[in-house]
């Protein structure tokens, strides 16, 4: 079909065509053009003015956050009185009460609860001692899988660890530094201060550092499935009155592990204990956090596997393959404070049976309680 015309002008395609015909087809697809390229230009406008915007909402932003400090600035300097700042008057007993650690160990999956006394002596030696378990068999994933699934004689480990130990502190100095404190307005009440962007001030204070030398022992006994531990280091158990025999190969086994050891390393602590007095609303702060860094290589002449009962025979564990050096690092955070709390990071290799020794642990104590152990009063001849 043709459509005659004696002009057509068409914007947007630039045709300007005089006495002659179009087809249908022709008329669409040049229609389809314009359409497209109107579209293409609406487009490119809508993003220029949303980008416009957008820009224009950033300046004043900008500009408003820079004015409100700049007036801040000055219109709100804090002065403050310094109450003490001694980072050696400290307690020297420490009592954690652990109710949480978590340990990712290879050998054992565990939680449960602690519980870790420190005590300092003359600014020059720091002992500690430190045991812990798990809450119940449910969070002893090893000897639940044991209980569940064994098809051995033996009896699963209850998951135990043991740790004692002394720091001696080879320097102990005192540095000054600069201390970022938090400013907290008694007007925040509740939901108000977690509503609020908080002010901080940086403060001259002291610091007191300490390069300690550790040394200490350590004993821990679990249960793990030994069944993987056989199939990494590619050995079965034999009987032990037939060695030619082995346990058979869809036998569940599970065991126990029992390690003793040493370890030796060094630590590294930062020490703050000061407080301030702000000026206008602003309530007492301060900082006294004790924080320890360390790194200890662990010993362990004594990693035992018992032999495996299975329907009254006995198999040997002689092939499997243990390892008794370890590694590991460290971390605490405690307060000076007659009631506080603490938390504690540690990750390495334990001893133990080998392929089974990397671990990770977290652990969180709450409350702490701490004494100096000074009892002394001054007293006065009338």
């Amino acid at each position: 079909m043709e459509i005659p015309t004696t002009f057509i002008f068409i914007f947007g395609c630039g045709c300007h065509l005089s006495n002659y015909s179009i087809s249908d087809k022709e008329a669409t697809l040049c229609l389809e053009k314009v359409v497209h390229k109107t579209g293409l230009n609406c487009k490119k406008n809508m993003y220029s003015l949303v980008f416009r915007i957008v820009a224009i909402v950033f300046c004043i932003g900008l500009v408003h956050t820079a004015s409100g400090q700049i007036r801040r600035t000055e219109q709100s300097a804090v002065t403050y009185e310094e109450l003490f700042d001694d980072p050696y008057d400290l307690n020297t007993l420490f009592v954690h009460f652990q109710p949480l650690y978590m340990e990712l160990f290879v050998a054992n999956v565990n939680a449960g609860f602690g519980l870790q006394v420190e005590y300092s002596h003359k600014d020059k030696l720091t002992f500690m001692a430190h045991a812990r378990k798990t809450y119940a068999k449910e969070t002893d994933f090893a000897r639940q899988n044991a209980l569940k699934n064994s098809d051995v004689q033996n009896v699963p480990a209850v998951y135990n660890y043991y740790e004692f130990g002394a720091t001696y502190h080879i320097k102990d100095w005192e540095e000054d530094t600069q201390s970022k404190v938090i400013l907290y307005s008694n007007r925040y009440k509740g939901t108000r201060w977690a509503a609020n962007v908080p002010e901080h001030i940086i403060i001259p204070t002291k610091v007191r550092k300490i390069y300690g030398a550790r040394l200490g022992g350590l004993i821990y006994d679990t249960s793990t499935d030994i069944n993987r531990v056989m199939e990494k280091q590619e050995v079965t158990l034999p009987q032990v009155e037939n060695p030619d025999v082995t346990i058979p190969a869809d036998t569940k086994v599970y065991g126990n592990v029992d390690v003793a050891g040493v370890y030796v390393g060094g630590s590294m602590s930062w020490i703050k204990n000061f407080a301030i007095k702000p000026d206008r609303n602003y309530a007492t702060l301060g900082n006294d956090l004790i924080f320890t860094t360390y790194l200890d290589i662990i010993i362990a002449p004594w990693v035992t596997v018992p032999n495996i009962f299975h329907q009254n025979i006995e198999y040997s564990t002689e092939d499997i393959a243990t390892n008794m050096l370890g590694v590991r690092g460290g971390m605490q955070g405690k307060f000076n404070r007659e009631w506080g709390w603490s938390y504690g990071a540690e990750m390495g290799f334990r001893p133990g049976v080998k392929t089974k020794g990397f671990y990770a642990l977290l652990k969180v104590s709450f409350p702490v309680f701490s004494t100096s152990m000074d009892y002394r009063k001054e007293a006065f001849s009338k």
